[in-house]
């Protein structure tokens, strides 16, 4: 097992560098970018003025809507000239979200992410299957350029083809997989539509991340293709994939590079820390970056983080795995829940697919919520393919009555035959509001 230096380092020590950098970064701002000179003037904060980590409470937050507000390229710390790579958003909701890169971003990038897929499972010399999508989206240039600076061989396949993707996994042999976990699981299920068994495949780790997923999907990804199965987290706004990743030895939340960033979870409505082991919203402050450094950036992701020391050795602050979004949570009738929660009681039921939809409903005066979901090949042949069946009716009741008891909210459910839900080529859609309200019930 590869261990980098931070790795393995005192609570202490860890804690002595991120100061350090974090008066850096704050003079960056400070220094670079007019919207964080005069965020920090307001509450008389000045770089001098930082003495330990706890004074981080101090520094004003950033929101995703700072960087639409100031796009293009208004909370870059470097002229255009120093810059090597712009990512950002797609900007379906308004202005996108755009962030740049130095050389010594990219570098310190991948070597992060590389040291991510060691702590996955991956090793120099193997080949990766990378199949995230390429773009102005990190996942995918974000998982290839760490894979080579590991010693990797990188497969860039990018999402879609399934046919392709199989065809490269046979014949190339790779050892990792790297994708969204709702995609890599369309993969499992085609290869055994085409008569492969993905558990023969050559695979053996995977890396999922850039969507929430359950511990019922993990290990039906892992059961499928006979692989571990581990979380990736990050953002484009922090940096992209990397900022924390779960061990392949453990599966015990995700280790944070903590010498790249210092992370805070806080109650997301008063603003104040949580204890450790409470979930909030995950706060990130950049440590290393040049062309875009980002002070307390408000995450909007639901998670806890853990100081404990992992049984794979490692001493870095642990978070645990996204719950869910703030902005995915559907509220009915006061009662708060995530799409990760419904998947992972529904993942328990052994007649229904991993694939569903909740849809948001007006009928009338009144809100409601559709749960669509699918039965799996076996239930529906031993059904007959009747959809009009006494045991869809029953199956139906059950869903809905674990919902009641387990999530506690009404909803109907509609069973459909196989394969009728739209399988997604990157990020898995969970709820689709059919109304032109938000989704709050």
């Amino acid at each position: 097992m590869i261990l980098h230096e931070i790795e393995t380092e005192s609570r202490e020590n860890i804690e002595r560098l991120q100061l350090e950098r974090l008066i850096k970064t704050v003079e960056r701002a400070y220094n670079s970018v007019p919207f964080y000179q005069k965020k920090l003037m307001e509450r008389n904060v000045i770089p001098e003025r930082i003495k330990g980590l706890e004074d981080i409470r101090n520094l004003p937050f950033t929101k995703k809507q700072d960087l639409r507000d100031n796009y293009p390229f208004g909370l870059f710390a470097v002229d255009l000239k120093d810059l090597v790579r712009i990512h950002g958003s797609s900007g379906t909701s308004g202005k996108p979200t755009v962030v740049g890169y130095t050389k010594n971003d990219i570098n310190n990038w991948s070597e992060i992410v590389a040291r991510a897929i060691v702590i996955a499972g991956g090793k120099p010399g193997e080949i990766l299957h990378n199949t995230y999508g390429y773009g102005l989206f990190t996942g995918g240039l974000g998982l290839h350029f760490g894979s080579e600076h590991l010693g990797m061989v990188t497969i860039p396949i990018s999402g879609g083809n399934t046919d392709r993707q199989i065809s490269l996994i046979e014949d190339f042999g790779p050892k990792v997989i790297c994708g969204t976990p709702s995609y890599v699981l369309t993969i499992a299920e085609h290869m055994e539509e085409m008569g492969i068994d993905p558990r023969k495949t050559s695979l053996k780790h995977g890396i999922f991340g850039a969507e929430p997923w359950s511990e019922e999907m993990r290990k039906m990804l892992e059961e499928k293709f006979e692989i571990t199965a581990c979380d990736i987290y990050g953002l484009s706004e922090v940096i992209g994939p990397g900022v924390s990743m779960e061990c392949y030895q453990a599966q015990d939340g995700l280790h944070v590079a903590e010498d790249h960033f210092l992370v805070e979870v806080i109650d997301s409505k008063t603003l104040e820390p949580v204890p450790d082991g409470q979930d909030g919203e995950l706060v990130f402050t950049s440590l290393t970056k040049e062309a875009f450094p980002v002070l307390r950036y408000r995450t909007g992701d639901i998670g806890s983080i853990n100081r404990e020391k992992c049984k794979c050795g490692r001493t870095t602050i642990r978070m645990s795995r996204i719950k869910g979004r703030i902005d995915d949570m559907i509220i009915v009738r006061g009662v708060n829940v995530f799409p990760s929660e419904i998947e992972h009681y529904l993942l328990k039921v052994n007649e229904i697919a991993p694939h569903f939809q909740v849809h948001l409903l007006k009928r009338g005066y009144l809100d409601c919520m559709e749960l669509n979901v699918e039965v799996t090949e076996t239930f529906y042949k031993e059904i007959k393919g009747d959809m009009g069946n006494e045991k869809i009716f029953q199956l139906e009741k059950f869903i809905s009555n674990l919902m009641k008891s387990s999530c506690l909210i009404s909803m109907d459910v509609k069973i459909h035959p196989p394969k009728s839900i739209q399988r997604s080529e990157g990020k898995a859609v969970r709820v689709v509001n059919k109304r032109s309200m938000p989704i709050n019930i």
